[in-house]
């Protein structure tokens, strides 16, 4: 691991973040659903933190059905209502929020600082979502017989088991990604152990209808 000085810190993303932010795909669609489906499972209040809102489709659509949301995002490319890291959010006093969702967001920050921004978020919110990449490409099989709501599905994963992430180069460069699901050192069951320290795991999940998402629904174990 590198000394923490030679660790970079939380910053925008050097891609064609205006271009990209005008891209709509239907994994934002999907993803913006599952987001609905996991708050209203949790019945915890409308108060939504969103921390990274990309395209924006997940927050008109959390809007749209009533929710109170804020955005949070490091760039002003994404016109957030507030300019800041997830791994200070010291602009929010404690449980401001009764959710936060960070969606396809902690991957972009070096490893050294997933804890502080694990830290913030469940200081700030009562409940989070937190969706990750899945390393790798993607193989399903899926049977889903029309006449019953039973619906199989077998995923395989295909990446080098041996790559090792530093979590503090991001390698998978085009994405900018410093760790994902399923990398050496990332198993879900590491990285829920990780979660565990500052939340309640209420459930875990595959996205079988976005292989590369893998859905963490947490509860906040500060009081």
């Amino acid at each position: 691991m590198s000394e923490r000085g030679a660790v970079p810190e939380p910053t925008v993303m050097p891609l064609d973040r205006e271009q990209w932010r005008k891209q709509l795909h239907l994994s934002n669609f999907v993803n913006t659903y599952y987001q609905y489906r996991d708050l209203q499972s949790l019945d915890c209040g409308r108060r939504i933190l969103v921390i990274g809102p990309g395209q924006g489709l997940d927050t008109q659509v959390l809007r749209w059905v009533g929710y109170e949301v804020t955005t949070l995002d490091i760039d002003e490319t994404f016109s957030p209502d507030v300019i800041g890291s997830v791994h200070d959010l010291s602009m929010f006093e404690d449980g401001r929020f009764d959710a936060a969702v960070a969606s396809h967001v902690l991957e972009h920050i070096a490893e050294p600082y997933l804890d502080a921004a694990l830290k913030e978020i469940a200081r700030v919110a009562r409940h989070a979502l937190v969706y990750l990449p899945v390393a790798g490409r993607h193989l399903q099989l899926r049977f889903v017989p029309g006449i019953t709501p039973l619906d199989l599905s077998l995923v395989i994963d295909m990446h080098n088991v041996l790559d090792a992430p530093d979590g503090v180069t991001a390698k998978y460069c085009e994405k900018q990604h410093f760790w994902e699901i399923g990398r050496r050192g990332y198993s879900v069951r590491a990285v829920k152990r990780r979660l565990a320290a500052h939340f309640d795991v209420v459930r875990h999940y595959r996205n079988r209808d976005w292989l590369p998402s893998y859905n963490f629904v947490l509860r906040s174990r500060q009081k």
